[in-house]
């Protein structure tokens, strides 16, 4: 049992598709823009990491070089109320 279909319920088909279709593509192209600003940030935020660990790194040497120079720990120093 086949029901075929005239030629406005054909057109009306394929208006109904290319538009379904012109849907997808503009939020395809949304979401490939959010990837893309994803990716921007996540390589800035790495670049940063990066900086942030080196200048720790940074930090612990200069501390390490200081406590050698002067043979005391800050761990080390009592309060003054003892």
């Amino acid at each position: 049992m086949t029901h075929e279909l005239s030629p406005a319920e054909l057109t009306q088909l394929v208006e109904s598709l290319e538009s379904r279709l012109a849907h997808q593509e503009h939020w395809l192209d949304t979401l490939d823009q959010a990837v893309v600003q994803q990716e921007r940030r996540l390589e800035k935020l790495e670049q940063l990491s990066g900086l942030m660990r080196e200048r720790l790194r940074e930090q612990h040497q200069a501390l390490q070089a200081n406590e050698f120079q002067d043979g005391q720990r800050p761990e080390d120093d009592v309060p003054p109320h003892y």
